[in-house]
């Protein structure tokens, strides 16, 4: 398998996200609680379409691929290329009418990240990667389809930084407080983003995003992305961030170790 051709195949797994999604959209949309307890986490009816859908065009085309999900149980993990989605990345800003979410896409090799997209189907924007370039895809002030390469920003002073997190309300109160740390310092701090503030330092616009407890479908797609662009990835202690913990990513190393020690102080 090249890589012309799982590129391809990906444009056609995301062409099939935002079929099955749009429809959904701004709806009377319900959605159940999986959360068993904790804070709400939603699931939806266009969720598991998706997923389902995404999963029988991989299956029919590579049978011997593995896929991860959110929604469904996985399959042939052992396998040397697995397919790593997630239909929905932002559940609750789609039950909400927001456009602050996207469909990830991702593809490990031998357990490595080597391709992402992260896509909006209602911006009509496709970011992708493959840890050495990435690219932005979307409408055009004419209504054309445009394209540029992403790279992230350089902003190595933590007091110039804008930080994104999904919401403070994910973090224990031990790691809310690592996470104010370094929130204290930064110029200006915003919520809400899910895997749409990852694509956005990856653009440029946004110097820091750090998350916890994330899951590898909420991660892997990215990885390549955020390093294509130029940018670091890590869980808090430096390590991999490919399986999902607490996850920091940055517009350059710099900036990265200087944050990783106001999380760990």
């Amino acid at each position: 398998m090249t890589t012309v051709d799982f590129v391809a195949f990906v444009e056609r797994l995301a062409d099939l996200a935002s079929e099955t999604l749009l429809p959904f959209f701004r709806t009377a949309l319900l959605a159940e609680d999986k959360s068993a307890g904790g804070p709400f986490d939603p699931v939806t009816e266009a969720d598991r379409a998706a997923e389902a859908a995404l999963r029988h065009l991989i299956t029919v085309t590579f049978p011997g691929h593995g896929i991860i999900g959110e929604e469904f149980a996985p399959v042939q993990i052992e396998a040397d290329y697995v397919w790593v989605l997630d239909p929905i990345d932002g559940t609750k800003s789609f039950i909400a009418g927001l456009p602050l979410w996207g469909t990830l896409i991702g593809l490990l090799h031998k357990g490595r990240p080597v391709y992402g997209m992260m896509l909006q189907p209602f911006t009509r924007e496709r970011f992708s990667g493959d840890g050495k370039s990435a690219v932005w895809r979307g409408p055009s002030f004419d209504h054309e389809t445009s394209e540029r390469k992403l790279f992230t920003r350089p902003c190595e002073r933590l007091g110039e930084a804008t930080l994104m997190t999904t919401s403070p309300l994910l973090y224990s109160a031990a790691k809310l407080e690592s996470f104010r740390r370094v929130e204290k310092r930064v110029r200006l701090s915003r919520y809400g983003g899910d895997c749409y503030a990852f694509a956005m330092l990856a653009a440029g616009h946004v110097d820091c995003v750090i998350e916890s407890g994330v899951n590898i479908y909420d991660i892997a797609p990215l990885v390549p992305i955020i390093q294509g662009a130029g940018g670091v990835i890590t869980c808090w202690d430096g390590s991999d961030p490919t399986q999902g913990g607490d996850v920091i990513a940055t517009c350059c190393k710099p900036l990265h170790d200087e944050i990783l020690s106001l999380l760990n102080g």
